[in-house]
Formats: structure tokens, sequence, C-alpha cells
């Protein structure tokens, strides 16, 4: 596996994290793996025939790996966290320090070559249909009120749908939800996404 020139601007910049996530890479460009590294979301991603199978990202507190299957791997070591209650296939394993990788070693390799099996079996996630995430009360009623709402949003794809879902419900307050619906009703009917530009 070569590394690609598009992300090493993500290695040179990681911060307080460059040493944990340059071992990560080096980890998984000499798993043998037939992984091709790439850039997507900014970050340096390893796909299989140009599927997802795992990426490298940083925050705060953590660095972590991300398999995007991850909801299917096995676990022994009881290592992946889903990130939040809403991530549906992925998982991370996050880590605090270079010795912490180090010695996770012997695992980290095991569980990438188990997302590649699993990546080649075809093996899919299943995941909740739009119409199975919450609808928010308050987004309940506009879409009673508002003339031509429920229509359009019924319109929009699933994916922009469950993202105004999310969001929406993600408030925990009455007064911010509806705030929020109010803030993006002109573009749900416009039909586009929350992060449409």
């Amino acid at each position: 596996m070569k590394k690609n020139p598009k992300v090493e601007f993500f290695f040179d910049k990681a911060g307080k994290w460059q040493k944990e996530v340059r071992k990560l890479r080096a980890l998984i460009l000499s798993s043998g793996l037939d992984l091709v590294e790439e850039l997507k979301w900014g970050v340096p991603c390893y796909t299989l025939e140009g599927t997802n199978v795992v990426l490298i990202h940083h925050f705060k507190d953590y660095c972590a790996l991300l398999f995007h299957k991850g909801a299917l791997m096995k676990d022994p070591k009881k290592i992946l966290i889903q990130q939040t209650k809403n991530v549906q296939s992925a998982r991370q394993i996050r880590f605090a320090s270079l010795a912490e990788i180090t010695r996770l070693e012997p695992a980290l390799k095991s569980y990438l070559a188990d997302a590649v099996k699993l990546e080649k079996s075809g093996a899919k996630v299943s995941l909740k249909k739009t119409e199975e995430f919450e609808v928010p009360e308050e987004f309940k009623v506009k879409l009673k009120e508002v003339p031509g709402l429920s229509k359009t949003f019924a319109a929009l794809t699933p994916g922009r749908q469950r993202a105004y879902l999310l969001y929406f419900a993600g408030a925990k307050q009455a007064k911010t939800r509806e705030a929020r619906i109010e803030k993006y009703l002109d573009r749900i009917l416009d039909g586009m996404g929350l992060d449409d530009e």
C-alpha cells in the first residue's frame, strides 16, 4: 500500500495528535491489506475497491480509527465505541496516547483484517428506515399547519429527511426545537437539505 500525497497535510497539521495519527497510518500502510489511501471528508480514508473501510481522525480529547461497518465487526477486546446514539454503522477505537496505540497494535491489526474480510464478504449493516426516526411533536404540528411542507419534506431524499429529524430532535428544550424548525422551514420548502449550499 502506498502513501497518497493528497493526505500528507493531515499528518503535518495533526497538532498534539501528530505522533499518534502517524503511527496509525504506518500500522494501516504496513498491514498488507488491499486498502487504498484516499482523502475523504478532509481525513485519510482507507478504501477497498472504492468502498470506505476505515479512516483516521482526531478530536480535542482523542484520536481514533473509525471503522465504517464497525457495528458488524467482532470486538473481542471491547474497544469499539458508538460515537453517538444516532450513528448506526460506524464504530471508533479511541486513543489518548501513543503508548496506548503501541500496546494495542496486535489487536488493531486483527481488527483491520476483520474489517477488510467483512467488506470482501459483501455484508451490509441494516440501517433504520427514515420513517423509524423520531419526529418531534413541534415538527409534526408544522407539517400539518404549513401548506406544502408535508409534501415537500416527503420529497426530500431519505438522508436529508434524517438530517433534519436528528437536528430538530437533538434539542432538549421545546423552545429550541421550535426555533430550529422555524429557521429551516424555508429551506425545506425550497427542497434543500440541512447542509445544502
